[in-house]
C-alpha cells in the first residue's frame, strides 16, 4: 500500500504540466516571456533599462480538486560591466494532499558579446544557482484503510500508512544562451535562446524504488522574429519546444503590438500547445509597466475528463522596468514584451 500511495502521488505531481507527460516535473506558463528568469538565465538584465521586477500568477485546472496554484516573482538588474544580476522565487502548490514545490536561484549573466554592424548582433550567457524544496502534508491524504462501507470515510481513523519522506532540500543548477538582433534600422529582427535546468541531477525522493531518481534535466528551446508592419504595429511569432525526461511541450503563437499612443500600446495574441490548450492573450504596456492577461481554453482529453469549463487555466502577468535618473535609452530591439 505505501508503494502503491507514493506512486499515486508521483503521478499526480509529475502530470502537473501536461497530460500526457510521464516525466515533467516543472511547472510551466502559458505567458513565458513575461516570466524571462523561470524561461532562461541567459536573459538576465537583458532590458531596456537599469533594472527589471517580474511576476506572474497561474491557476491551472481549478475544477479538479483544486489542482495548481503557481506564482513567481523575480527581479534582475543591468550593469555597464556587461555583467547581470537576478533572483528569483517561484512556488507551486497543488491540490487537497498539500503538495508544495518552491524554487529559489540567483541568476548571472554576461552580455558583453557584440558582433556586426554597430555591433546589434549580441549574445548572452547566462548562469544560474540555487535550491528546490518540495513537501507535502500526509495529514491530508486519505487511506484505504479510512474507509468504511457503512459510514464512508472518517477522519478519526488516522490510517495506518507510514511516509517516511515529507520534505527534500536540494541544490539545483541551469544555464542558457540569448541571441537577439537589436538592429532598430531593420523591419525584421531576430531572437534565438537555448536553456538547461536541473543540470546538477538533483535526486527525487518521492519516486524511489529502493534507490532515489535523478530529476531529469529541462531543456528548452524558443525564440521568434518582431516584424515592424508599420511605425505604430509590429507582429512577433514565436515558437517553444520544451523536453523533460520523455515528456514534450511544444507552443506556437504570435501577438500584435499596437501603439495607441507615445505612452501606450495594446497587444493581443495567443498561442497554442499542441495536443493541450489554446491560449489567447491581451496585454498592456503603459510608460515601463506591462500587464498581462491570458487563459488556456483545454483542447486534451482532460475537459472532456472532468467537464467542459473545468480544465482552464488562468495566468496573470506584471512587469516593470525601472531607469535611473533621466536617462534616454536608445529605442532598440532586445525581446518581445510577452
Amino acid at each position: 500500500m505505501r508503494k502503491l500511495l507514493s506512486n499515486i502521488l508521483a503521478t499526480v505531481v509529475l502530470s502537473a504540466c501536461c497530460l500526457n507527460s510521464h516525466a515533467q516535473v516543472d511547472p510551466h506558463f502559458s505567458q513565458y516571456y513575461s516570466y524571462a528568469a523561470w524561461l532562461n538565465p541567459g536573459l538576465t538584465g537583458v532590458i531596456d533599462g537599469d533594472y527589471r521586477v517580474m511576476g506572474i500568477y497561474r491557476n491551472q485546472w481549478a475544477g479538479v480538486s483544486n489542482a495548481f496554484s503557481t506564482p513567481g516573482i523575480s527581479a534582475d538588474m543591468a550593469t555597464n560591466k556587461n555583467l547581470n544580476f537576478g533572483i528569483n522565487v517561484m512556488n507551486q502548490s497543488a491540490g487537497s494532499g498539500g503538495y508544495n514545490y518552491l524554487n529559489s536561484y540567483l541568476s548571472l549573466a554576461y552580455t558583453g558579446v557584440k558582433f556586426g554592424v554597430n555591433g546589434y548582433q549580441r549574445l548572452s550567457f547566462g548562469i544560474s544557482g540555487g535550491v528546490i524544496n518540495r513537501k507535502f502534508n500526509p495529514s491530508k491524504f486519505q487511506y484505504g484503510d479510512q474507509w468504511n462501507s457503512f459510514t464512508g470515510f472518517s477522519n478519526a481513523n488516522p490510517g495506518s500508512e507510514t511516509l517516511n519522506t515529507k520534505s527534500s532540500l536540494t541544490f539545483d543548477m541551469g544555464a542558457g544562451l540569448m541571441y537577439y538582433d537589436a538592429d532598430p534600422n531593420k523591419k525584421a529582427n531576430l531572437f534565438l535562446g537555448f536553456s538547461a535546468f536541473h543540470l546538477t541531477q538533483p535526486e527525487d525522493p518521492f519516486l524511489s524504488n529502493g534507490t532515489h531518481e535523478k530529476i531529469p534535466v529541462r531543456y528548452t528551446a524558443h525564440g521568434g522574429v518582431k516584424i515592424a508592419m508599420s511605425d505604430n504595429v509590429s507582429l512577433t511569432p514565436n515558437l517553444l519546444y520544451m523536453k523533460q525526461g520523455d515528456a514534450e511541450e511544444k507552443m506556437m503563437g504570435a501577438y500584435v503590438q499596437l501603439k495607441a499612443s507615445d505612452i501606450t500600446d495594446v497587444l493581443l495574441g495567443a498561442n497554442y500547445r499542441f495536443k493541450d490548450a489554446i491560449s489567447p492573450y491581451i496585454g498592456f504596456y503603459y510608460r515601463n509597466m506591462i500587464l498581462g492577461a491570458s487563459y488556456d481554453v483545454n483542447a486534451s482529453d482532460l475537459g472532456s475528463a472532468v467537464g467542459t469549463g473545468k480544465a482552464g487555466s488562468f495566468e496573470l502577468s506584471l512587469s516593470f522596468i525601472g531607469r535611473k535618473g533621466k536617462t534616454n535609452y536608445p529605442e532598440h530591439f532586445v525581446c518581445p514584451r510577452l
